[in-house]
């Protein structure tokens, strides 16, 4: 697999600080937060939205069944230099959209200075704080889904 955008992007030390922040996360709630990253847009998705993808991917994962409907996707495409925040239904329930868009802005101010990794650990952070105040960790928590940062081609 030749990833030659992302690891201008990204390296092997900074996924891992990013899986490392995810997992820190997860020890104060019952969500689940996904970082997942494709290099290129194949053709066949040009016509379909950030969001749409979002949406294809959140359900390629798996995110759409977790137990308490609270996982959260950060989903970027890098040829299209196109990122988007997707909540589970009962996260939804609880944290208004402008919550996540105030996050991607400053994810965009990170982006801009090339600061690409530090842009996602802090999206990673406040999103786990938000979810620890509305989802605090229970003790029968299992961790449903990898805190590897996902990276398709």
């Amino acid at each position: 697999m030749n990833n030659e955008l992302f690891y201008q992007i990204l390296n092997d030390d900074e996924l891992l600080r990013i899986s490392k922040k995810i997992k820190e996360k997860e020890k104060i709630t019952s969500g689940e937060i996904v970082v997942s990253v494709k290099e290129k847009s194949p053709f066949t998705f040009k016509k379909k939205s950030i969001k749409e993808l979002a949406e294809e991917e959140y359900n390629r994962i798996g995110i759409n069944k977790t137990r308490d409907n609270t996982g959260i996707l950060l989903y970027m495409i890098l040829d299209r230099r196109e990122f988007y925040i997707l909540a589970d239904s009962a996260i939804n329930q609880k944290v208004n959209v402008e919550v996540w868009d105030s996050i991607k802005l400053k994810m965009e101010s990170f982006f801009k200075e090339g600061e690409f990794c530090k842009g996602i650990v802090n999206a990673v952070d406040e999103v786990g704080n938000i979810l620890s105040n509305h989802f605090p960790i229970k003790p029968d928590d299992t961790n449903e889904i990898s805190n590897k940062v996902i990276v398709r081609p």
